[in-house]
């Protein structure tokens, strides 16, 4: 297991969820004990996160040593990287990680599998960077029956949710196996890029970087703008998704967290160009490639990194996903305990945020 310059570990997420589903973890309603246990320690706290440029306060945090720092000697930061939602999800609801950086459809669903008991939203952290990407030649929603479209895996995360959901109100009609009027495939973002790139897709609808990089690498142009579609252009990406239990057991080490997540959007507010370079150093030792930093410099514009989880595009996201069939009609009251967030928001004469 690598360490961090910080004293945090990283680990091989694969790993993670591989042991986790060999133990036979309940993924319920309730937290495992191992869960509990480790809490109560209070040694080690287990945060989640992608290496995608949509997670940058997340890598900022870890990078600059500001989570680690925020914890205190007494606590040790580890830290394990996801490639997609459902995965980190899972790993929160078997009590393998103790909060996480996530997109707002894996938590829904995490929400509800749990009956609303086993996990919390705590934070905001990125608004907008998703796109739908097509080729040449595809002017609107007309020039799309028969098209093969993708949305990055699995089948019901949020840009695949959002795709179904612009195709519905524009009269074409999707299913979960490819067919319909339109074909969408569930892909990694990487085999999305080869795929268009080869010529066999038509378009996706995709978040930063993959995005920028279907249309510099692959010659796809935008046809939509996701911040287009939603009021104010504001739409939540990422959040802190926490366990309820962990949260309740620990509320000074998530404040300490939280508070540190905070330091980290000043941060990445006020030093673009320094953020890049250090989100740019996180990816790369999560996954062993170094991007472009032209790349992460032109996916950054699409992004806003704020506290604020935007309540209200949650529940249209849970509303579209519902229509598509991907999720059972969901209730989301309780889903939000921002109690601790606003509590530093007001220490630092910074305007609280709604759960509404």
């Amino acid at each position: 297991m690598k360490m961090s310059r910080k004293g945090g570990r990283w680990s091989v997420t694969a790993r993670l969820v591989a042991v986790v589903l060999g133990l036979g973890l309940a993924v319920s309603g309730c937290t495992s004990a191992h869960q509990n246990e480790g809490a109560a320690a209070g040694s080690v706290v287990r945060v989640g996160m992608f290496p995608n440029v949509t997670h940058a306060p997340a890598l900022v945090g870890v990078e600059n040593g500001l989570l680690q720092d925020a914890l205190g000697d007494d606590v040790e930061l580890e830290v394990h990287y996801f490639n997609a939602g459902g995965e980190a999800a899972q790993a929160l609801l078997a009590g393998a990680i103790d909060l996480t950086y996530i997109g707002p459809n894996p938590a829904i669903n995490a929400f509800q599998r749990s009956n609303g008991e086993a996990v919390r939203l705590v934070s905001g952290s990125t608004s907008g960077g998703a796109f739908f990407v097509v080729r040449d030649g595809i002017d609107g929603p007309e020039d799309l029956q028969g098209a093969t479209l993708a949305s990055p895996q699995p089948i019901g995360n949020t840009q695949d949710v959002a795709l179904r959901a612009w195709l519905a109100e524009q009269g074409l009609q999707t299913d979960t196996r490819g067919g319909g009027d339109v074909s969408i495939r569930s892909m990694a973002n990487a085999d999305v890029l080869q795929a268009f790139q080869q010529g066999d897709l038509d378009g996706a609808w995709v978040p930063e970087p993959w995005a920028t990089r279907l249309i510099d690498e692959a010659g796809g142009k935008v046809l939509i703008d996701e911040r287009d579609l939603w009021p104010n252009g504001q739409y939540v990406t990422t959040h802190i998704l926490a366990s309820t239990s962990f949260l309740d057991s620990n509320p000074e080490i998530v404040r300490a967290i939280l508070s540190a997540h905070l330091d980290a959007l000043d941060f990445v507010n006020a030093n673009p160009d320094e953020a890049q370079t250090i989100a740019l150093d996180g990816i790369e030792n999560a996954i062993g490639t170094r991007l472009s930093a032209e790349l992460i410099a032109a996916a950054w514009q699409n992004l806003e990194f704020t506290p604020d989880p935007i309540a209200s595009s949650l529940q249209e996201s849970a509303d579209d996903a519902i229509a598509a069939g991907l999720l059972e009609p969901v209730d989301l009251d309780g889903i939000y305990d921002l109690a601790i967030l606003n509590e530093l928001l007001r220490e630092r004469s910074a305007p609280e945020v709604s759960d509404s």
